[in-house]
């Protein structure tokens, strides 16, 4: 991962799809940044000082260089995010760098193991979302989940873990003693075991407009991106989960008019105490329950201006005026390749692993090794599975690594089985 850089700045449109994309790609990776909108005399003033127009933008400006026409791709590529694995071979492949991927990442390469990490987005999963994790061990006031996961890739990364990220793996291969990883951009690694920890992905919000206005308004998570831009406006929060709680925290604290739209009918059976009591005596939250979000609509400008709830109770919808909607509404598992390679989940989609896999003691159908299955090991022998995307997880930041260590902890017992130990 590339270190901070101290003075970065961003010009671009508050609306437009790719500097939102942009602001939030240097949200999640942690990385300070100044944001100028397009037409403000100080937006100008930089652009003049750049040599660039407003046909330039987004532009971003670091000590090193000028990008005009910026995107996430070219600009993870020049701070070198997304460099392909050095080697072919390693001891062990690690799919996802969320916080389960990272933990098996830092033991595995501290025990000294070949470790590469391979993540299509950013570092930290849903979790880089998080503006702050309270609840994390050892961490009395919070940490930020995008300062949590660059601080454990850099760890990761100090002891020899190489980390490949915005890098898809498009597909997979197996034989009797390793698995190989094809790699987008022509790149493939092979190694004898693969921790899986793919974390999730939003559950989509399946109301009109939404997707019209994805990036314009309506947004995915918890938008720490958008929250200091939101002050003075009035916004949306759906859901009850924590990410909802503390994205309606951030933005109350920004100075935004928060409405909370919740479809159960307690705060608390679904969000931690500490969330619920801020929230409820928070001056700028309205908590709306046993209520849900029938449609988005578009102002003339065609950005976002209202969000139409329904409550339960009442017969008619109410139209909520709104700059912003933020959807929070958990996740599904990303799992859409285990039936590709014969790894075994249950009906929700979550992979079954250990103990999980037996039916009344009998092994998983077509196990060919004279053992049980591993703790976390899935219904492929080697292919191991950790974090939120595995049948009985925490859902937790501190569960997920766990899984993660315990799961760098088994591949030393595989690899001393495919070298012939006992």
């Amino acid at each position: 991962m590339s270190p901070i850089r101290p003075t970065v700045t961003v010009i671009g449109r508050r609306l437009d799809h790719e500097s939102h994309r942009l602001r939030d790609f240097l949200t999640r990776v942690a990385q300070p940044f100044d944001w100028y909108e397009a037409g403000t005399p100080p937006a100008d003033e930089l652009l003049a000082r750049h040599s660039a127009t407003e046909q330039h933008l987004p532009l971003v400006a670091d000590d090193e260089r000028v990008m005009r026409n910026a995107t996430v791709e070219r600009l993870a590529e020049a701070w070198g995010e997304s460099q392909p694995p050095p080697r072919r071979d390693y001891d062990i492949a690690i799919v996802g760098a969320g916080p389960a991927g990272l933990g098996a990442a830092v033991y595995a390469a501290s025990d000294g193991l070949a470790t590469v990490v391979i993540e299509r987005d950013v570092p930290g999963g849903q979790a880089s979302h998080t503006s702050r994790i309270e609840n994390f061990f050892g961490f009395p006031g919070g940490i930020g989940g995008a300062e949590l996961a660059r601080l454990a890739g850099r760890q990761a990364e100090g002891f020899g873990a190489h980390l490949s990220l915005l890098r898809a793996v498009v597909g997979s291969s197996r034989t009797d003693d390793a698995f190989e990883l094809e790699l987008e951009g022509g790149h493939s690694v092979r190694a004898p075991v693969v921790v899986a920890a793919p974390g999730m992905e939003w559950r989509r919000l399946e109301v009109p407009g939404f997707d019209e206005l994805l990036g314009r308004g309506a947004y995915y998570g918890a938008g720490r991106s958008e929250a200091a831009r939101c002050s003075g406006d009035p916004v949306v929060v759906v859901g009850a989960g924590n990410s909802a709680g503390q994205a309606v925290a951030d933005l109350a604290d920004a100075a935004a008019e928060v409405t909370m739209a919740v479809r159960g009918g307690d705060l608390g059976a679904t969000m931690s105490r500490y969330l619920v009591d801020r929230i409820r005596a928070h001056p700028n939250v309205v908590v709306r329950t046993q209520t849900e979000v029938v449609a988005i609509e578009a102002d003339e400008d065609d950005e976002l201006g209202a969000v139409v709830l329904r409550t339960r109770g009442r017969r008619a919808h109410e139209r909520v005026p709104a700059k912003a909607v933020f959807a929070c509404i958990g996740g599904t598992p990303r799992t859409g390749w285990a039936d590709r390679v014969g790894v075994a989940h249950d009906g929700a989609g979550y992979i079954l692993t250990g103990p999980d896999l037996l039916d009344r003691g009998r092994r998983p159908e077509g196990w060919p090794l004279e053992r049980d299955p591993l703790a976390l090991e899935t219904s492929v022998p080697g292919l191991f599975a950790a974090g939120d995307a595995r049948h009985g997880s925490t859902k937790r930041v501190a569960g997920a690594v766990g899984d993660g260590a315990m799961a760098a902890a088994l591949v030393h017992r595989r690899l001393a089985e495919l070298r012939g130990e006992r």
